[in-house]
């Protein structure tokens, strides 16, 4: 009777949120999939359906020219601004960790962006070039780096550079995850390392590392999927066109939708599998024996 009664407090605790994810997650899933695998027109009438089956899955690939081409440039963003955020963050996260003055102030100046510069506002400041750096000329940084690189990624690196502001503004999230981790990792690890004659830097790559590694993967999951879900990003632009588009409309925009997604969670799942914890063959035989 108690376990009945526990249990019934705790789905009573979660159904707003289970009421919330059926109406505004699980049912327009099902609604868009739906309109993927129609061809949508409005009329006065209302909404007319004519069902085409996977064609607009074909379309997105084979027809849009647009697509493909936006969607490399997102990977090449991807595989670049990801490490770059993340390990801005926990250097920044590590000097946080620090015994230093105005300690909380710091805090919130690091995490101010993430509430200040969100939605229109991001979209204005980059309108007005305030995200930019002055003294960076990015044509001259594209120019040193094709002399080495190709020119493709050349001009990632460029874009890089000349949004670097942008990009270490999407940290503050992270940094608060490293700095909690941080604080948990015992200080005594760290006095019996340097009592053995551990430099700083064996101290980070022997205890920091190792204890962070699980967060490092939950930042890097998390700054991919809000990169991906941007409103600075390209891909989501174009669905937007599509779906208001007189010679595509909602089915279109929905199956460019849901290859997006997909795409997105196999890079979700690449970063899972290099950044995993693996179990040595030892400890996983005595697991066993347990």
């Amino acid at each position: 009777m108690k376990i009945n009664r526990k249990s019934m407090y705790g789905y009573l605790f979660i159904s707003p949120w289970l009421v919330g994810f059926l109406i505004f997650v699980l049912w327009p899933l099902i609604q868009s999939f739906y309109f993927s695998l129609n061809n949508m027109r409005i009329t006065p009438q209302g909404l007319q359906f004519r069902y085409v089956g996977f064609n607009n899955y074909l379309d997105v690939w084979l027809r849009d020219m647009f697509f493909i081409q936006e969607l490399l440039q997102f990977v090449l963003h991807i595989i670049v601004r990801v490490p770059v955020i993340v390990v801005f963050a926990l250097i920044i996260a590590m000097l946080l960790n620090q015994k230093v003055k105005f300690q909380g102030a710091f805090r919130t100046i690091f995490f101010l962006p993430v509430i200040v510069v969100s939605g229109p506002v991001i979209d204005q400041l980059i309108s007005q070039g305030a995200t930019t750096v002055p003294m960076v000329n990015q044509g001259v940084i594209i120019g040193v780096l094709t002399q080495v690189f190709p020119m493709w990624f050349a001009q990632v690196i460029g874009e890089l550079f000349n949004q670097i502001i942008t990009i270490l503004w999407y940290s503050g999230v992270q940094i608060l995850i490293f700095l909690a981790v941080l604080q948990k990792i015992d200080p005594y690890l760290y006095e019996a390392a340097k009592i053995d004659g551990a430099s700083g830097w064996e101290c980070f790559w022997k205890i920091t590392l190792p204890t962070i590694k699980p967060i490092i993967l939950i930042n890097f999951v998390y700054t991919l999927v809000f990169l991906a879900n941007s409103s600075q990003n390209t891909i989501i632009n174009l669905i937007y066109m599509n779906m208001f588009s007189a010679t595509r409309g909602y089915g279109f925009a929905s199956a460019m939708a849901w290859m997006y997604a997909v795409i997105i969670a196999l890079m979700l799942l690449i970063i899972f599998f290099v950044f995993r914890e693996k179990e040595g063959p030892k400890r996983a035989r005595k697991v066993k024996r347990v």
